[in-house]
């Protein structure tokens, strides 16, 4: 059985907390108790997370042969640092246990605690910053979903941390579970921390239904040309209303648009598959290889095979 054991601190972020469901449904599909859930504290108590819900948890110092500690964050990190005590019991932890994982800000609390000096991490980028000004000895990277360093894991923000969850799951128990578990969780898809914590729809974000439902056939259809006049089609709009209004609501032309939204399935595609460079431009819509790589260079600033390369990273 593996045992994982939460460590929260007032005001912690229940969303992290929820991934608690992807290790009860891996049990599930697993049709075997494999994971056995714990929630500490420093003091031990009622804990109270910020949106008001009360836990009650157990001491940290009585928990005993925790396989993976995870360490959910707060929304201002910097304002509620881990106490001497708990940074103490979390470098012996990390000495016994198989893994150490900062969901989100609790990256801070491993930081803090020197688990990650000298290691890669990552947090919400909202934070990324601040992580980086004041622990300089970790290597931040704003712009992953998850990073693994040896035994030390981090996530970026909020629904990231299912991400992580999932790649414990695939690690201890097999993809084949994982994928399972993601569905049952009804998950539109399962990351690779490699993946950028940005996504092209919600920085267009358009504001009608209209403009909505062009963008969303778009994206369901990389494949076509994808013309004004095609996206106007579905807008119910003459192509130079089209033009106008999307341009207005989202600031970019539809033309810059679909290119990011080719460039986004592109990416996923380079850093969740082994599909050649050919392969990957012609299904999301791209002339060929080198069109594909020169607008990769030009809007991201790294190569597509760096971008594999660091995918593929442990």
């Amino acid at each position: 059985m593996h045992k994982i054991g939460y460590v929260l601190t007032d005001g912690f972020q229940l969303m992290a907390l929820s991934t608690q469901a992807v290790f009860e449904f891996a049990n599930l599909v697993a049709a075997a108790p494999f994971y056995e859930l714990s929630c500490y504290s420093e003091a031990g108590g009622v804990v109270r997370s910020s949106s008001g819900l009360e836990l009650q948890t157990q001491p940290v110092a009585q928990a005993r042969r925790i396989d993976s500690w995870l360490v959910p964050g707060v929304l201002e990190p910097l304002q509620a640092p881990p106490s001497p005590a708990l940074r103490a019991l979390l470098r012996r932890a990390a000495r016994h246990a198989r893994r150490v994982v900062g969901l989100c800000t609790g990256a801070f609390v491993l930081a803090e605690s020197g688990l990650l000096d000298g290691r890669r991490a990552t947090t919400h980028w909202g934070h990324a910053q601040t992580l980086q000004a004041r622990y300089p000895d970790v290597v931040v990277e704003p712009d992953r979903i998850f990073i693994v360093d040896d035994g030390v894991w981090t996530s970026a923000g909020m629904s990231a941390a299912y991400d992580l969850a999932l790649a414990m799951v695939e690690k201890d128990l097999g993809a084949d579970i994982a994928r399972t578990v993601a569905r049952n969780l009804v998950m539109p898809q399962w990351r690779a921390g490699g993946q950028t914590q940005h996504s092209e729809l919600l920085e267009i974000a358009p504001k009608t239904d209209r403009i909505q439902s062009a963008l969303a056939y778009a994206k369901g259809h990389l494949t076509n040309p994808l013309s004004v006049e095609e996206l106007a089609e579905v807008a119910a709009l003459s192509p130079r209303q089209f033009s106008r209004v999307f341009t207005a609501e989202t600031g970019v032309s539809p033309a810059k648009a679909v290119e990011a939204l080719r460039l986004e399935a592109a990416r996923l595609m380079i850093e969740q598959s082994r599909h050649s460079l050919e392969i990957v431009a012609r299904e999301t819509g791209f002339r060929d290889r080198r069109h594909l790589r020169e607008v990769y260079v030009r809007r991201l600033g790294v190569s597509p095979q760096s971008t594999r390369r660091q995918a593929r990273e442990p």
